[in-house]
């Protein structure tokens, strides 16, 4: 290895430590720190691709890494050596979860221990002995990384979801939160899925999305055209729940980045997409100009807007915790707290009271999350259905989702877990229930 490309590993590994920090220690949104951290250490789209990569399979696996160093570390650490935790944790992922070179890992997260200032430049040589160690020593290490996947859930989480849905399916869970999530793909329904299979080296999901590697999705055929957006498969579901929407006026409240706002205008849809978020909104509009669907755009709070002329329908994907994603925004796990499920339950609340108001009679609105907690999804649900008489469930049929009978609960409603479908890519988590205005 020459000095030019020691200096560049020296500092991408030093970009992911500080990335790593700001989302632990600072709850930075990870996109943001990647983009600020990265831009000002002057990283080359390589070494950028290497640090994010990184700083996601390490936020993925951070509780789980943690208890590792906790075992390696008989005395611990001081409570101010914050770089040297990053340091470490940076340093296991790469030696027993990547494929990085044993000496690179740890000869540079050595090196950069060694220039900082302060104290904790004489971590150095703890730092090289957990890293030497772990390097002699990663089958029966990754052995008991990989024994207890519940360790990469905080407290709170776990036993929420256990509480949910009992304790083995919480393990299948985080078991399956612990992986890289597919590249879900939705076609434009003019377009033929098994041609768009065979030109993405994609397969066909039951209901018709098409799934693949992760890649860059810019230099796939049919991305400059329009041809397709990239979206989960589990939230691609909650837009089939409104059936036959030819002509008729949806609202899609909460519509940015605007996945489901495509679905609704492919489907034939007049659709007015509702966000409160400027800069998300940017990205919707983008996407639909790309692939060629309108939609009317509105700037608003969902909780307050109010359409000039009448709906026929109305999909409110509500903000939520995103627990539901914690495969792609692994940042989520650590930056979330019961208290934030609390407050986002009583703003869903307030939405969906509002919304339901907009309904005509007869008129369908489909209420869905991309969240796991029950106070979010079912909870939310049974509140509302005691409190709104005029409202009515209308229980989802395996049909409408393509056959997917394990996604539908025993009251009717979708509900999809990162364990499901698990040996196809599994799914992100998300919730779903239809409701009718009845009077």
């Amino acid at each position: 290895m020459n000095m030019q490309s020691e200096n560049t590993g020296l500092k991408a590994r030093k970009a992911a430590i500080r990335i790593l920090m700001a989302v632990t220690l600072k709850n930075r949104p990870f996109d943001a720190a990647l983009d600020e951290i990265t831009k000002g250490a002057d990283l080359d789209v390589r070494d950028r691709a290497f640090v994010m990569n990184l700083v996601m399979l390490t936020l993925r696996r951070f509780g789980s890494l943690k208890a590792l160093m906790g075992h390696l570390l008989e005395r611990g650490l001081p409570r101010n050596a914050t770089w040297t935790e990053a340091a470490i944790l940076t340093g296991l992922a790469q030696i027993l979860l990547m494929r990085t070179a044993d000496h690179a890992a740890v000869n540079e997260t050595v090196t950069l221990i060694k220039e900082l200032p302060g104290k904790e430049k004489g971590f150095a040589g703890l730092v090289n002995a957990v890293l030497r160690r772990a390097a002699r020593e990663q089958g029966a290490l990754l052995e008991r990384l990989n024994s207890r996947p519940q360790d990469d859930l905080p407290t709170w989480l776990a036993d929420s979801w256990s509480a949910t849905y009992g304790e083995e399916e919480m393990q299948h869970i985080a078991r399956a939160l612990q992986t890289s999530p597919s590249l879900d793909i939705s076609l434009k329904p003019s377009e033929d899925a098994g041609l768009w299979a065979d030109r993405l080296d994609a397969r066909i999901m039951p209901n018709g999305t098409l799934r693949r590697g992760l890649t860059d999705v810019t230099k796939l055929a049919g991305y400059e055209d329009g041809t397709w957006w990239v979206q989960d498969i589990a939230a691609s579901l909650p837009v089939a729940l409104l059936g036959d929407i030819k002509g008729k006026h949806v609202l899609d409240l909460c519509a940015a980045p605007g996945g489901k706002t495509m679905q609704l205008a492919a489907a034939g849809a007049t659709v007015t997409a509702v966000d409160r978020n400027k800069n998300r909104l940017k990205r919707l509009s983008a996407n639909l100009e790309r692939t060629g669907l309108e939609a009317t755009v509105v700037t608003a709070d969902a909780a307050t807007f109010t359409p000039d002329t009448p709906v026929d329908a109305i999909l409110l994907d509500a903000p939520c915790s995103a627990t539901g994603t914690l495969r792609r925004n692994p940042d989520v796990t650590w930056t979330k707290a019961p208290e934030d499920v609390a407050k986002l339950a009583n703003l869903q609340a307030r939405i969906l009271d509002h919304a339901f108001a907009l309904l005509p009679a007869g008129g369908t609105m489909v209420y869905c999350v991309c969240s796991l907690e029950a106070a979010e999804g079912v909870g939310q649900v049974e509140a509302f259905l005691a409190r709104e008489s005029g409202a009515e469930r209308v229980p989802v049929e395996a049909d409408e989702i393509g056959g997917m009978s394990e996604l539908v609960t025993d009251k009717g409603d979708l509900l999809c877990l990162p364990s499901k479908r698990a040996n196809e890519g599994g799914m992100d988590g998300f919730f779903a229930a239809r409701l009718k205005k009845t009077q």
